[in-house]
């Protein structure tokens, strides 16, 4: 995170929030097109691990301490893995291709870990 940049006032101004929200986009519009009967199996966990993503990073910035914003970060986190996993399950299946959607989750993924390093860092 550059020093030349505002602090965040909003957790819509994290970049990291904005590129999770962007996945949660492109993920449900990948999964609508998933078969009728996908609609509240794989469908439903890879979007609701998609939303707890941007969800959690925007809880973790509404708290004080440094300790109680990572423990949502890394909530998210665990988010990120699961939303692998459904990503690679849904593409073995023959849902649809997501290397587009994957790449999206890695910057995410890196973005998620520069953050909770700087909150580290920063303690605060």
């Amino acid at each position: 995170m550059s020093s030349d940049r505002s602090p965040a006032r909003s957790f819509r101004d994290l970049r990291v929030w904005q590129e999770a929200h962007e996945f949660v986009l492109a993920v449900y519009r990948y999964s609508e097109s998933f078969p009728e009967w996908e609609k509240y199996g794989l469908a439903h966990q890879l979007r609701r691990a998609a939303v707890s993503i941007p969800a959690n990073i925007a809880e973790g910035f509404g708290k004080r301490s440094p300790a109680e914003k990572t423990r949502f970060l890394n909530i998210a986190e665990g988010s990120v893995e699961e939303c692998r996993y459904y990503l690679i399950l849904s593409q073995d299946l023959g849902y649809g291709q997501s290397q587009s959607l994957t790449s999206t989750l890695e910057e995410t993924s890196k973005l998620l870990n520069a953050y909770i390093r700087a909150i580290l860092a920063s303690g605060s």
